[in-house]
Parts: structure tokens; sequence; C-alpha cells
């Protein structure tokens, strides 16, 4: 290219136009990186908020996960007593059953009133059982015999009053009385 006077005119208008726009570019610049500064800043503040809520949704989550870990042991813990239990009275339970279920039927109100009022007297009868029945019930090998004594004693004097002259015509005197009545 050939350096005319018209071509250093046109190349120098070009450079001052350049010139003269660069300050409003860099204006223009400056402007949009303070935006995106801005947004930068706006962005970096919700990313904080978002990774305070995140951080304490885990420690939440570390707790529910501790808790949840305590209740699965619990329930595996309570099915396995539970297993054990069914495994245990199953065959208890099939077993009575028919019996518990005819006892039901053929339970009448009036029996169970009864039976609750006799369960309600149960300290009552315990205490006579331990101070006044037991009691009794450890003399009766002693007393036994003595009995046995008393109705041999008895036998013989039956035997010696029947031997008693006129025991019989008394006798008879004595029930012809009761059947007169006087």
């Amino acid at each position: 290219m050939e350096l005319t006077p018209r071509t250093l005119f046109s190349l120098a208008r070009t450079t001052v136009e350049t010139a003269v726009a660069v300050p409003g570019r860099v204006l223009d610049l400056l402007g949009a990186a303070e935006t995106v500064v801005r947004r930068a800043d706006g962005l970096v503040a919700r990313t904080e908020r978002v990774l305070a809520e995140t951080e304490a949704l885990v420690e939440r989550a570390k707790v529910v996960t501790a808790a949840a870990d305590g209740i699965t042991a619990d329930v595996a813990r309570t099915a396995r007593v539970s297993r054990e239990l069914m495994d245990d009275y199953a065959p208890l339970a099939r077993q009575a059953q028919p019996l518990a279920r005819r006892f039901v039927e053929e339970l009448s109100p009036h029996e169970v009133d009864a039976a609750i009022e006799l369960v309600d007297q149960l300290p009552v009868l315990t205490k006579h059982i331990m101070e006044d029945v037991l009691p009794i019930l450890t003399t009766l090998d002693k007393v036994g015999p003595e009995i046995h004594q008393l109705l041999e004693v008895t036998k013989d004097m039956k035997q010696a009053i029947l031997g008693i002259p006129g025991f019989s015509f008394l006798r008879r005197r004595g029930e012809e009385k009761e059947e007169g009545g006087e």
C-alpha cells in the first residue's frame, strides 16, 4: 500500500477514532466487569449460604442416621426376642387354644365376678392359712394317735356300760320316753 496523504489521513483518522473509542470501550468493559464481579459476589454469598445449609443438613443427617442405627438395632433385637418367644410359646399356645376356648365359652359373668372376688380375698385367705391352718396341720401327726386312743377308750367304755346289769332296761325306757315326747 502506498502512503499518500489521503491514505495517511485515513489511517490517522481510523487510529484517532479507535483511540477515542478505547476509553468508552474500556469504561464499558469496566462496567461489565463490575457487573460480573457483583454477580460473582452474589453467587459466592449464595454458595456460602447453600454450603452452610448443606453442612447443617449433613450434621442433622448424621444425628438422624445415628438415631436410625439405634432404632434399627432396637428393632432387630425386638424382632429376635419376638421370634424366640414365638418359637418357645407357639406350641404351648396351640396346645392350650382348645382349652382356653372352652374355658371362655363356658365361663359366665357371675363366675368371673366370683373369681375376681376370690382373688380380692387372697391376701386374707393366705394370712389365715399361714397363721391358723398350717400350724394345726403340723400337729395332726401328733393328734392322730391320740384320736385312735380316744376311740379305743370310748369303745371300751361302751362295752363296759353295755355290760352293766339292767342297762338294757334303762335304755329301752329312755327310748320310750323319747318317742313319747316327754
